[in-house]
């Protein structure tokens, strides 16, 4: 009941639909109830006195009401299928901007494929769901109840029948459902393994194809399918019950009033245009059983696609804005770590950073230079606050970054990931996502400034090159550049470069870091990189290890006082790359 009020909203402009749908699936309902009762005067009192008068007039009745049930039964589909579709969009929308509300440990807590699975496949199957609900769950259960008072209007004795077989086919579908609700959930589950496997495989399928592992991949995908394919046919196994049981026990009743409807009309106790009038109503009851038991079914398979987008829509964030927060702007670009603990698991005995303790001035640039996995990224993704730290504080300017706005400290912060990542469209518009105003000669700029303009220039189309999703068509250092550029489009008071040149050559980053040097005057810039060459005319240089700052100081300080840093120094100038 707490999932179904929270889609409520989602319905929100599409009731008067929804309501429409209702009135005119229960008039088509009535209508077609009623064609049966006037088919028994027809035949009992038109045929059986040879008033041909009375059939064409109960026959034009007849004709009349099919033909207003059609045109209802039209409407109520198409006004249906309009809620449906919209709630469905609307659900869609707001599972979508759930997801960018999300911070770094949100989507942690869920994987992207399964992400993908909840806004694509359990949003049609909740639609699916609302669509079937809108058009039957009212039309069903009038066509049941009424009918059932028309055929015991009829014949009393014949209904029994009913109380006989119903609870039968009640406890059967009781049955189907607590079996098979887990089946599906599991079901679902295997959806989200094969889009990981999907999404794993095309997106590093140069890599597939270069070390020739088509056959690996094949393999995996067939695993992830046929277990999908097994969880599946486990859960409509079960489900597949339902019409077998549904038909069993509609023959079973036409048999029965067969049987003793016509004793009684052979008896001269019951009319033969009344028995074939409560056979209509019977089949009539046991289409909308039928149709009941399908809305069971669908709400079943529903259930388990509704509970887990309602786990997307009822997930905390973690990262949220104080009402304390607005009116602060970062006018200098200070950073200070004041016994800083970081754990993504948000346990203190598993931290990933530990007692974290340096104060960065405005406009000064810090170089970070440590060995994978000694927690370089996890730091600088702290001052945008992408994660909150586990104990201690971040401060920007003075302030801790919980008290500033989230948008208005993420202005503030350019930063360049590890992974670069290039959209669809121009490069005119990849560079704009760092500023939606910037006109283009701002963006040559730019691009000269990250040392990209030449290589944009080669290209025919120049600034209006098409970059392929995921930026497929340019090479690995062209992407970091361009990268580069859209961060300084911001105009931030702090840059974070975290390896973005590792892709270029030596010349390359050293004409980059020239122009950094003189073009990002009083910008504080934090640069992470592994080769030393990249980071020695930093101000300050920040040695890692294990998730500690183990030394700070210039490149010739440390060279006399830090063994890590100076072996990385000798290995580098050896000519050994250091990982």
């Amino acid at each position: 009941m707490k999932m179904i009020k929270a889609l409520r909203p989602y319905l929100k402009g599409y009731e008067k639909y929804a309501l429409i749908c209702i009135v005119a699936m229960t008039l088509e309902a009535v209508l077609e109830i009623m064609i049966p009762f006037y088919m028994a005067k027809i035949i009992d009192i038109g045929v059986a006195n040879k008033d041909l008068g009375y059939v064409l007039k109960i026959g034009g009745i007849m004709l009349l009401l099919a033909m207003i049930s059609l045109t209802c039964g039209a409407l109520g589909a198409r006004t249906s299928a309009v809620a449906g579709m919209g709630f469905g969009s609307k659900l869609r929308k707001a599972l979508f901007d759930k997801i960018q509300t999300f911070s770094f440990s949100n989507i942690d807590h869920f994987s992207t494929p399964s992400l993908i699975t909840r806004a694509t496949t359990d949003v049609n199957n909740v639609q699916n769901m609302f669509l079937m609900l809108n058009k039957m769950a009212v039309r069903s259960p009038i066509m049941l109840i009424v009918t059932m008072i028309m055929a015991t209007r009829i014949n009393s004795e014949l209904v029994m029948i009913f109380l006989f077989v119903v609870p039968i086919l009640g406890i059967a579908l009781y049955l189907i459902v607590m079996k098979a609700f887990p089946l599906f959930g599991k079901m679902l589950v295997k959806y989200d393994s094969l889009n990981s496997d999907v999404q794993e495989n095309l997106t590093g399928i140069r890599v597939v194809k270069a070390y020739v592992r088509s056959a690996y991949e094949k393999a995996k995908f067939k695993l992830s399918n046929d277990e999908l394919m097994n969880a599946s046919l486990r859960a409509e196994k079960v489900v597949i019950w339902n019409m077998p049981i549904m038909q069993f026990t509609t023959y079973l009743c036409i048999l029965l009033i067969l049987w003793f409807g016509g004793e009684l009309v052979m008896n001269q106790n019951m009319q033969t245009g009344e028995l074939m009038s409560f056979i209509t109503y019977v089949t009539q009851i046991l289409m909308s059983l039928m149709m009941l038991s399908m809305i069971f079914v669908n709400v079943l398979i529903s259930s388990a696609s509704l509970k887990r987008i309602y786990e997307v829509l009822d997930e905390k964030i973690d990262i949220t804005d104080k009402e304390s927060s607005s009116g602060f702007a970062v006018q200098k670009g200070s950073i200070e770590f004041r016994n800083v603990d970081f754990s993504y698991k948000n346990d203190p005995d598993s931290l990933v950073l530990e007692n974290i303790n340096i104060k960065i001035n405005a406009g000064e640039t810090i170089g970070i230079i440590g060995g994978t996995g000694s927690s370089k990224s996890t730091f600088v993704q702290l001052i945008p606050r992408l994660y909150d730290v586990l104990n201690g504080e971040v401060l920007v300017d003075g302030r801790n970054v919980k008290d500033i706005q989230i948008d208005t400290l993420r202005d503030a912060v350019s930063m360049v990931l590890q992974k670069n990542v290039l959209f669809s469209g121009t490069i005119l518009e990849n560079l704009r996502w760092g500023n939606l105003e910037a006109s283009e000669k701002e963006c040559m700029e730019a691009c000269k400034v990250a040392n990209a303009h030449d290589f944009i220039m080669d290209f025919p189309d120049g600034y209006e090159t098409h970059i392929e999703q995921g930026g497929t068509n340019v090479s690995g250092g062209q992407k970091q550049r361009l990268c580069i550029a859209r961060a300084l489009l911001k105009k931030p008071k702090i840059l974070i470069l975290d390896d973005s040149t590792s892709a270029v050559d030596t010349a390359t980053d050293a004409s980059i870091r020239k122009e950094l040097r003189e073009n990002l005057k009083g910008m504080t810039t934090l640069i992470i990189a592994q080769r030393i060459s990249s980071v020695q005319d930093a101000d300050r240089i920040l040695v890692f290890d294990d998730g500690k700052i183990v030394d700070v100081g210039t490149h010739e300080q440390l060279l006399e006082s830090s063994e890590i840093y100076r072996e990385v120094y000798e290995s580098q100038n050896r000519g050994v790359v250091s990982e």
